[in-house]
C-alpha cells in the first residue's frame, strides 16, 4: 500500500491552493511559514509526482499538483463530515448564534439543514444583530460577524474574506441594452448599503470619479439591497461570497471582473466563558465543513457578462 502522508501536509497544499501564495496559508493555519514550505516539501517527497513549480521567490502549483490539491479538498471535506456525524452522538443543549442578516439569508439558512440533521438533539436559535460587528448580546453563544477580529475577551477565528463587485439583475442587463465599460454605470441606479464607501472604492478602482459614486438608493439591509437588485431596480456592490448562490442560479450577474478586497471579513466570534459549550463546538466544525466544500464547489470563477445578448431569460 503507498504511503499515506500526513493530515498536516494535505492541510497545507489545500490551504495553499485555496489562496496561492504561503504567507497566506501560514497565517490561516497559524504556521510559520517555513513551517508551510516544509510540509509541501514533505508531501511532494511522498508522492510520485511534482506538486509545484518554483521560479525565484514564486511558487505555483503544477495542473497536477491542481488536480490533486481539489481532491485533497473533497477528502479532507469527507473527513470532517465523519467526525462530526459521530460527535453528533451525545452532542445536546441549547446553542444561539448571531448572525448578520445578509449572510444569514443568503448563505446559513439555505444550509442549517445540514446542521439540524448531523446534531438533532441540539436546540438552536439563529439571532441577526443590529450591528454587523456585533458582539455584546449575552444571550448568544457565537457570533458570525462581519468586521475585524478585535474583541477583547472572545476567541476570533476568520471564517472567509470578501470581495466587492457590481451585481444586477440580467432583465436589467437587457433592458438597458448592457453594460459594455464601468463608465456605463452612469447611466444606471446604483444601490447602496447605509453608505457610499463600497460604491465610492470600486469608482475608484475603475478610475472613475468618486462624487458620481454619491447617488441612488440607500438602504438600511443588505437583505433589502440584494431584493432591489434582483427585481431589476438598479447595480447593487455585492458580496461575492453571499451572492454566489443567485450568481450560480442567473438571478444576480456580475457586469465586470473588477473586484475590491474589503478591509473586513466574516468571523466566527466565541465568547471565552461559552467555550466549553459542546454545541459551539459542533456549530464550528459544522461550519469549517460546509466552508470546505462551499470551496470546492466555487473553484471555477463565476463568468461575468456585459452585453445583453449574453443572457436568456427565464
Amino acid at each position: 500500500m503507498p504511503r499515506i502522508p500526513s493530515t498536516q501536509a494535505l492541510r497545507a497544499l489545500e490551504c495553499f491552493a485555496r489562496h496561492g501564495t504561503v504567507w497566506q496559508a501560514a497565517e490561516e493555519l497559524n504556521l510559520t511559514r517555513s513551517a508551510v514550505s516544509h510540509q509541501l516539501r514533505l508531501l511532494e517527497n511522498t508522492l510520485d509526482f511534482r506538486l509545484l513549480n518554483r521560479n525565484g521567490t514564486r511558487v505555483e502549483l503544477t495542473p497536477q499538483g491542481a488536480a490533486y490539491a481539489e481532491e485533497v479538498r473533497r477528502a479532507l471535506g469527507m473527513i470532517s463530515g465523519a467526525a462530526m456525524r459521530n460527535a453528533a452522538r451525545g452532542v445536546t443543549g441549547m446553542l444561539t448564534v448571531s448572525c448578520p442578516p445578509g449572510i444569514a439569508s443568503s448563505w446559513l439558512c439555505p444550509r442549517i439543514g445540514g446542521f439540524a440533521r448531523a446534531f438533532p438533539d441540539v436546540t438552536l436559535s439563529i439571532v441577526t444583530p443590529r450591528r454587523l460587528d456585533d458582539t455584546s448580546n449575552p444571550d448568544v453563544d457565537l457570533f458570525i460577524t462581519f468586521g475585524n477580529s478585535e474583541a477583547p475577551g472572545m476567541e476570533a477565528e476568520l471564517l472567509v474574506e470578501v470581495d466587492f463587485v457590481p451585481v444586477c439583475s440580467p432583465i436589467l442587463l437587457n433592458r438597458i441594452g448592457g453594460l459594455e465599460e464601468p463608465a456605463d454605470l452612469m447611466r444606471v441606479e446604483l444601490l447602496h448599503l447605509h453608505d457610499f464607501e463600497d460604491w465610492e472604492a470600486w469608482f475608484r478602482l475603475a478610475g472613475l470619479p468618486r462624487p458620481s459614486a454619491r447617488r441612488g438608493i440607500s438602504f438600511s439591509d443588505m437583505n433589502l439591497v440584494f431584493a432591489a437588485a434582483l427585481m431589476a431596480q438598479g447595480v447593487a456592490m455585492g458580496d461575492v461570497f453571499i451572492c454566489q448562490q443567485a450568481m450560480a442560479a442567473g438571478q444576480l450577474v456580475r457586469p465586470f471582473d473588477l473586484a475590491v478586497r474589503s478591509a473586513q471579513s466574516y468571523f466566527i466570534i466565541l465568547p471565552q466563558d461559552k467555550a466549553g459549550n459542546p454545541a459551539s463546538a459542533a456549530f464550528r466544525d459544522w461550519l469549517r465543513g460546509e466552508l470546505l466544500e462551499n470551496r470546492a464547489g466555487s473553484e471555477r470563477q463565476i463568468p461575468f457578462h456585459n452585453r445583453a445578448k449574453n443572457f436568456r431569460l427565464p
